[in-house]
């Protein structure tokens, strides 16, 4: 009988390489190694992430999904172009759902919730002053998570997850911006003080608050044509 429990034990399963040339090349595409509009050649991929091209089309693929890549007729796929239009959108459902999300957190919460989202926004500040912006944004995803799974919203949180490529892509602009760590960390700082005193609406204004800042500043930013300027500079 132990000799049957092993074999069919299930061994963890490791990271596949279509997997790592997918991380790769999402951070590639967030911190605008390729700039917006940039054509995506299969061939210069397959050299530049060593692997072969069905990989890479797989790859791309899934970028086109998650809104990262677009694919152009007698084009090809080329890196997406953000837009004040598109950008008010997803900061629009982030508003409504971030809200309600951090409303339920602070009439469901526990401690072990709001300790670690007191971690997270402590680490966010450390990684804004040591100017880690790929931190940043692992970190403010990590707070997020646990600000909907605190308030029971696991089913916001996969419908927020099929617009996290973009909403990275937003952060690693705004992120970037003149004070905007100092901001954050007490925007965020704000939604949290509200979840801890159990005061749903202050969280849900607090949340809204702060997501309308940010969608302030990136409109901005996109009609300055900042995000190519990031890419030229």
């Amino acid at each position: 009988m132990s000799d049957v429990l092993v074999s069919l034990k299930v061994e963890r399963r490791t990271t596949t390489l279509r997997e790592l040339a997918l991380k790769k090349m999402r951070t590639a595409i967030l911190d605008a190694h390729f700039a917006p509009g940039e054509r995506l050649v299969e061939r210069s991929l397959c050299e530049e992430l060593g692997v072969s091209r069905t990989v890479v089309r797989e790859v791309l693929r899934h970028l086109e999904a998650e809104g990262l890549v677009d694919s152009i007729p007698n084009q090809g796929p080329i890196v997406a172009v953000l837009d004040s239009d598109t950008a008010a959108q997803i900061y629009e459902i982030r508003a409504l759902l971030e809200g309600d999300a951090a409303m339920e957190c602070a009439r469901h919460a526990d401690e072990g919730v709001t300790s670690c989202l007191a971690q997270c926004i402590a680490s966010i500040g450390r990684a804004f002053e040591r100017h880690e912006y790929a931190a940043v944004r692992e970190f403010t995803t990590t707070f997020y998570e646990q600000m909907f799974h605190g308030g029971g919203r696991m089913v916001a949180w996969e419908i927020v997850q099929t617009l996290n490529a973009r909403i990275n892509r937003l952060r690693a602009m705004t992120i970037a911006s003149d004070d905007r760590g100092r901001q954050a960390v007490e925007e965020m700082n704000r939604i949290l003080d509200a979840i801890r005193a159990r005061d749903p609406q202050r969280a849900r204004d607090a949340a809204m608050a702060h997501v309308a800042r940010v969608a302030a500043i990136a409109e901005r930013l996109l009609r300055q044509g900042h995000e190519q300027l990031l890419c030229e500079g």
